[in-house]
């Protein structure tokens, strides 16, 4: 259920307007719901952005490990906006459908790498419990540096809250499959 309808040009403002259009033509949708909905913030949506840029595309942990952490929030918080966007989004970065169903399966898969076992398994602490136990920590320190770890957690806050935010506002979804 959609509680705020995607903006146009008048709800946006011409810069938000502008930055939709533009992720439109940049993910292939005819539109860009997310960013139609909190663009109608101005200010919070133009503070937002960057933290979210940066953390999808500069960050320090590889892409595909960002789109194995992000996916597996989705998946766990039922995301379905999320989990489309991403889905079509880790195919480029390596991700492919196998390494997803894995993903999906949980961190006892079978061909997950130790590597993505621990990502998955830190992703789950996080999102279930609010952290993550000092056994899986010390593992995943084995894998990622200082950088990373500090990384990994704002990234798994970030897409943790904002899939509860696409539901709660019930963006609807940008591709009809």
């Amino acid at each position: 259920m959609t509680r705020i309808a995607p903006g146009g040009f008048w709800e946006l403002g011409p810069l938000n307007w502008v930055i939709s259009r533009a992720g439109a033509r940049a993910i292939r949708a005819p539109r860009f719901s997310l960013v139609d909905v909190l663009g109608q913030h101005p200010l919070l949506f133009l503070a937002w952005g960057p933290q979210a840029l940066m953390l999808l595309a500069f960050g320090k942990l590889s892409r595909q490990d960002a789109e194995i952490v992000i996916l597996r929030v989705a998946h766990l918080r039922e995301c379905e906006y999320e989990l489309q966007q991403h889905r079509r989004l880790a195919r480029s970065r390596g991700v492919n459908a196998d390494l997803q169903a894995r993903i999906f399966q949980g961190p006892d898969a079978e061909g997950l790498t130790d590597r993505q076992r621990v990502l998955i398994t830190a992703t789950d602490e996080f999102v279930v419990t609010r952290g993550v136990s000092p056994q899986t920590w010390a593992v995943l320190a084995r894998h990622l540096t200082k950088k990373q770890l500090i990384e990994f957690c704002l990234l798994v806050a970030q897409y943790d809250g904002l899939a509860a935010t696409i539901s709660t506002l019930g963006v609807p979804l940008d591709f009809p499959d």
